[in-house]
């Protein structure tokens, strides 16, 4: 289960998870166009992979837009980009300011604890996408392991419970 952290009016959402590839497969995983939209099969668009690098996605389910730079480009260690939510029907006012870092460190010698922390949502928001979130890291997982993904929507009902407030 993820953490979520509210803090007044924002809202933080927190993965940790113990992988067993290394963290050049792990990095490979959440940069690598052709390895992201594997377990982010909503979404299409481009990221550039250096420091000040535009990001533009677009979730091909419910049309909403993400934005942002690349605030952070530290191979095999640390990505960390802006996910600003342009207005759409799920979010009518956005999130402009969300930023996703994702921390990597070696555990042993081929071992990764992948450290995802989303932050800088309302509340109303961190709580709508903490379970989505939660099916995104597991289909994450399963990618790496070579196994099937578990279904996105499927994943999001069973764990939204966990997320209530």
């Amino acid at each position: 289960k993820g953490e979520v952290i509210i803090e007044g009016e924002y809202g933080t959402i927190k993965f940790e998870r113990q992988l067993s590839h290394s963290r050049e497969i792990v990095w490979k995983a959440i940069t690598d166009q052709k390895e992201i939209f594997r377990w982010l099969p909503d979404y299409k668009g481009t990221f550039d992979g250096y420091n000040g690098g535009a990001i533009d996605l677009v979730n091909t389910v419910s049309g909403s837009r993400v934005t942002g730079r690349v605030l952070v480009w530290d191979p095999q260690r640390v990505f960390e980009h802006e996910f600003h939510i342009a207005p759409n029907q799920m979010f009518s006012h956005g999130e402009p300011e969300s930023v996703i870092r994702w921390e990597l460190k070696q555990d042993g010698d081929s071992d990764t604890l992948i450290t995802v922390t989303h932050t800088h949502h309302t509340k109303s928001t961190v709580l709508l996408l903490a379970p989505g979130w939660h099916a995104y890291v597991d289909r994450h997982e399963a990618v790496l392991n070579n196994q099937v993904p578990p279904d996105w929507a499927r994943r999001f009902a069973e764990v939204k419970e966990l997320y209530k407030s």
